[in-house]
């Protein structure tokens, strides 16, 4: 699924091409995404000029005078700005296109993701209303997730992917952090100290960052808003690396299945 620096990166690569255009018209080839595509959007979105691009969390938002599209790509999803004239995939869902020639086309897959319109602030839709904090914003610190882990029994990595506790990292980076801060994935979120969330947040910010100088990570199927893959999985510390030795000490990674998603890390440097 892509995560926060693949959205990040795609909102990067689009929000010059379409910052300032008007859409002409929406070409849906397949409405029966996550949500269903509705006339209303199609009504609504078609004739405004983008105003802005924004992200929060996995969701995209383009703003225009009238309402805002959010849009998330779901399992496999991916936005590409590409000729309007330029002949659509089998997956190829839906066209946003511009007064320049061009369309913002949503590619999916599977279908998991969606685009949906709302007149109101887009930050208090239901989809975003609850999300925690942006872990590269000046809300997001070490103090912060020292208070929200006490008492908490839930492993450190999954605390980390709850959205309600920060916006959009993903297992990934989760994995990738907490290697990098030398904390195992399934200890307790409330058994870790100050001084340990202070470094971890601290890696959080730094692997992220990371991928996000590297255009993401591509594991399946990741492109981003101009059709390129993401580097990051090239410098991958434990990240499906099971059984191959540590980077740093030699051990074999091991892998433990913590609910629905595998956690990696090294048995020697996480403690």
């Amino acid at each position: 699924m892509p995560e926060l620096p693949e959205v990040e990166t795609t909102r990067r690569g689009i929000e010059p091409c379409v910052t300032g255009r008007r859409v002409v018209r929406l070409v849906v080839r397949n409405p029966a995404l996550r949500w269903r595509i509705t006339p209303k959007l199609v009504r609504e979105f078609s004739g405004q000029t983008i105003r802005s691009v924004e992200r929060r969390g996995k969701y995209l938002l383009l703003a225009t005078g009238a309402g805002t599209a959010i849009l998330h790509l779901g399992m496999s999803g991916s936005l590409r700005v590409v000729p309007a004239t330029q002949a659509a995939d089998a997956h190829d869902h839906v066209d946003i296109v511009l007064d320049n020639g061009d369309c913002l086309r949503l590619h999916d897959p599977r279908r998991f993701g969606c685009l949906l319109w709302t007149r109101d602030d887009p930050r208090k839709h239901k989809l975003l209303r609850d999300l925690g904090p942006e872990p590269l914003s000046a809300d997001f610190s070490g103090a912060y997730l020292f208070e929200k882990s006490r008492g908490r029994r839930r492993a450190i990595r999954d605390f980390l992917l709850d959205s309600q506790i920060i916006a959009g990292i993903g297992n990934i980076y989760a994995n990738e952090a907490l290697f990098a801060a030398g904390l195992r994935p399934a200890r307790a979120a409330g058994r870790i100290n100050r001084e340990q969330y202070a470094r971890l947040a601290g890696t959080i910010r730094a692997t992220l960052n990371r991928a996000l100088k590297a255009g993401g990570t591509t594991l399946r199927d990741f492109r981003n808003g101009r059709g390129e893959p993401g580097y990051f999985q090239l410098s991958l510390n434990v990240y499906g690396r099971e059984g191959e030795p540590c980077l740093v000490c030699g051990t074999a990674i091991k892998a433990k299945r913590l609910g629905q998603r595998s956690a990696f890390f090294c048995p020697k440097c996480q403690s």
